[in-house]
């Protein structure tokens, strides 16, 4: 339990009204219970407040908590960002038993650190390195030589693989997989897709069966690096694939071998990297976005959606469609698309005019 005043200080915003009123949790305006604190950020929501049971609320600025019904508030100036330090307070950590699972299967020369704690069924191979208070949970397998930095969280089903290499505080949703193998293949002369890429146009001689090129580099995740559920981060294939810090990456992403991925990057679901592409820093990938290989992306570039980038991105650009260009050229190109059905009627009809202004009696 927390008052709404001690609230307000941890995230360092105004509280109005009766400061002690206890809270427990958060809840949707409509929802809320007396000890529950409304997430009212927007006019939008002042319905949803008459209809739910909250003493108190997170309110947009400006807001008349007291003709609202209640009796504390708190300000919030930047909704979203206030939002993290609510959830961040009442936040339910995933339950696991201190210490090391008897189920566990790890190899004597592993090093565990200090207060980790290990579930069932978990295997850690020779040689691997788990921080101070990591957390890992069931099924988990960390291969060798594997280092896992302090304060990680890796849930269920994750898969490290071998000489794989991790920062502080890293968290892994179910099913992730750092250090698979890169999808890397060659064929003895050159292949369908090498005779496109060089004179646009494929032989009819039959293609040659594909020779692995094997994964000899693995993966270097930097500090405070989230990766979502069943992404892959492959390994790369003579240097390691990157990370940088405070990157974030969602659920069914696919990041190819010898990726480099800068600082500070938000990488959305279902986003595909090619392999050898750099992403520098403060990049954002919108979800679905797919980019090919042996690309540049630009710093602080945004690139939209269901876009697909076919060459380098400059800094600072927010890229759209398919292939992805300025958003300012996707919209313009939009707009004439919308206008080409009404185009080709015009058209059509003053061909028949022209073509009736020839007709002879």
């Amino acid at each position: 339990m927390i008052s709404v005043g001690e609230l307000a200080r941890a995230l360092g915003a105004e509280a109005l009204g009766d400061g002690s009123v206890p809270l427990d949790g958060a809840a949707e305006p409509d929802k809320a219970g007396p000890s529950q604190i409304a997430l009212a950020m927007s006019p939008a929501f002042a319905e949803g407040l008459r209809l739910g049971a909250a003493r108190a609320a997170v309110l947009w600025p400006g807001a008349d908590w007291e003709a609202l019904g209640l009796e504390a508030a708190i300000v919030a100036p930047r909704a979203r960002y206030l939002m993290a330090g609510v959830t961040h307070a009442f936040d339910i950590a995933p339950r696991i038993a201190a210490g090391i699972h008897p189920t566990a299967v790890i190899d004597p020369s592993a090093e565990i650190g200090e207060g980790a704690a290990i579930g069932p069924f978990v295997v850690i191979g020779e040689n691997a390195r788990v921080g101070p208070n990591a957390r890992i949970f069931a099924h988990v397998t960390i291969a060798e030589d594997a280092v896992i930095g302090p304060d990680a969280l890796i849930q269920t089903g994750v898969r490290i693989g071998a000489r794989v290499r991790i920062g502080a505080r890293f968290i892994a949703q179910p099913g992730a997989v750092i250090g698979a193998d890169g999808f890397s293949f060659v064929t003895p002369t050159p292949g369908n897709v090498e005779e496109a890429r060089a004179v646009g146009a494929i032989s009819a001689k039959a293609q040659e069966s594909y020779v692995r090129i094997n994964s000899l580099g693995s993966v270097t995740i930097g500090d405070d690096v989230e990766v979502g559920a069943n992404s892959c981060v492959d390994r790369g294939t003579i240097a390691d694939t990157l990370v940088g810090d405070g990157t974030k990456i969602d659920n069914l992403v696919q990041i190819g071998h010898n990726v480099k991925v800068g600082r500070t990057c938000l990488i959305c679901g279902h986003v595909a990297v090619g392999g050898s592409t750099v992403i520098e820093d403060r990049v954002v990938l919108g979800g679905a976005a797919a980019v090919a290989d042996h690309l540049t992306i630009g710093a602080n570039s945004v690139v939209t959606g269901n876009s697909g980038v076919a060459s380098n991105v400059p800094p600072n650009r927010i890229m759209m469609g398919y292939p992805a260009v300025p958003m300012e050229a996707n919209v313009e190109m939009y707009k004439a698309l919308r206008r080409l059905p009404r185009v080709l009627t015009r058209l059509s009809q003053g061909q028949k005019q022209v073509s009736k202004s020839g007709e002879t009696d």
